[in-house]
């Protein structure tokens, strides 16, 4: 762990940081009233902010480091399908008309949900592009036995995992306030900054119910049903400590449990945060593995070496459907870090507890229609 100023960076060897993201960490340190920043394992550079990051601040939200896809996050599902009637070719087939509109009642899950009727929009129940997917997985290791015992986990059962946010609502309110304040910040008591918070709220409310319905049609289509384990949010801003706290793809540390993911041909793992040093990390921990490579590098690099078709298996024997002939290798397991060495990132630094590692078996990212 490394600490410069207000800068605190979780990782054993920050030498193999990007140095452009660790440039971006120092830029949001000499905001007007950024306290503290924290860098976590999964840090990579982003669209000029660093991405895997929290920022504390007194008194001023700065909606630019929250982002565009407010309430971004992972929801873990344990399903009732026990793993030795579920079939992988089956389960393939099964799985279209995904990326096409819920023909749910919209409206009412809405107001179900405390939010607007008006906030019914086409791309509810969908999971999106960019890094974002469902992934149906079967526990491979229980690291902490008598933990996983006592929250009543299952070791026999099929899981799935549901990542995905707030779809075009957030960058719809990030662009409304960058019209108007550009990346200035906002005084959280004053109109414009609870005018942020509410809409930032509904967000966050939405992509939590986004990924619930998104739950419910893959599970719809598999024929299972489940229980969340876990749904936490990845982009928010929220109070902490007297102040306000920023996480730009960092999850939660106060919340109960921590799904992070790696790539799609990793392991992905369940842990618990652990309290005593919580602070140091600002209450937050990697949100998975993180981008080793930008997207156009990953392009780049691995369409010379590979046809789509052979990236739709890894090297994990699970399979991968995305029929995005760009995205498949701009989201490419080998365009990740090793998510074993951000998970002992972690854990060296006394923040979490291993329960259970989840081995994937299908990931669905997209599908022609």
């Amino acid at each position: 762990m490394m600490q410069q100023s207000c800068i605190t960076l979780i990782a054993n060897d920050p030498a193999r940081v990007d140095p452009l993201a660790i440039d971006q960490l120092h830029a949001t340190a000499r905001l007007d009233g950024i306290s503290r920043v924290v860098g976590l394992p999964d840090l990579h550079a982003g669209n000029g902010i660093a991405v895997g990051a929290a920022f504390w601040s007194e008194n001023l939200i700065y909606p630019h480091l929250v982002g565009s896809d407010i309430g971004c996050g992972m929801a873990l599902w344990e399903t009732d399908l026990a793993l030795r009637k579920f079939k992988l070719g089956a389960a393939e087939r099964k799985l279209h008309d995904l990326d096409t509109p819920w023909q749910g009642d919209s409206q009412g899950a809405l107001i179900a949900a405390d939010l607007p009727a008006a906030m019914a929009d086409p791309s509810l129940g969908t999971i999106g592009g960019g890094n974002h997917f469902v992934e149906l997985q079967r526990v491979e290791e229980v690291a902490d036995s008598e933990r996983f015992d006592e929250l009543e986990l299952d070791r026999d059962r099929l899981w799935m995992m549901v990542h995905s946010g707030s779809r075009g609502l957030g960058h719809a309110i990030l662009t409304t306030h960058a019209a108007k304040h550009g990346s200035a910040g906002l005084k959280a008591d004053q109109p414009d900054g609870l005018a942020y918070l509410a809409r930032h709220d509904q967000a966050l409310n939405w992509a939590m119910l986004n990924r619930r319905i998104i739950a419910g049609r893959f599970a719809e289509k598999l024929g299972f049903e489940g229980r969340c384990v876990l749904d936490i949010c990845h982009n928010s801003v929220t109070p902490h400590q007297g102040g306000w706290l920023h996480r730009k793809g960092a999850a939660p540390a106060d919340r109960g449990l921590v799904a992070i993911p790696g790539s799609r041909g990793d392991f992905s793992y369940l842990v618990e945060p652990l309290a005593d040093r919580a602070d140091v990390a600002l209450h937050s921990l990697a949100h998975g593995a993180g981008r080793k490579w930008s997207r156009k590098d990953a392009h780049a690099r691995l369409s010379r070496r590979y046809r789509p078709a052979e990236l739709e298996r890894t090297e994990l024997g699970s399979r991968v459907i995305c029929e995005d002939r760009r995205l498949i290798f701009e989201e490419a397991p080998q365009a990740y870090k090793d998510i074993g060495g951000v998970i002992g990132d972690l854990h060296d630094a006394g923040l979490i507890r291993v329960i259970a590692l989840l081995r994937p078996l299908l990931s669905y990212k997209t599908r022609r229609v």
